[in-house]
């Protein structure tokens, strides 16, 4: 079952299954930053609003807004 990254909690583990459709706009840009189907990451932090969410995947760690969060499909690990 696909979830959002909002329904994971910081030091949770996640692997990105894919993309919601609505999300073309940023897909390619997601794309381009290495969060490719079957990356596993984890959740570093949110910040004290919940926008942005930091994530650690592939040795660096990774900054995304809540719109550009919201398009990726993933699943808990």
């Amino acid at each position: 079952m696909a979830l959002s990254l909002k329904n994971l909690h910081v030091g949770d583990l996640g692997k990105i299954v894919g993309f919601e459709q609505s999300g073309k706009a940023y897909r390619k840009r997601l794309l381009a930053m290495g969060l490719t189907p079957g990356t596993a990451f984890s959740v570093t932090r949110f910040a004290p609003m919940g926008d942005p969410v930091e994530i650690k995947l592939r040795g660096f760690s990774l900054t995304l807004r809540k719109d550009e969060a919201a398009i990726l499909l993933i699943e808990r690990l």
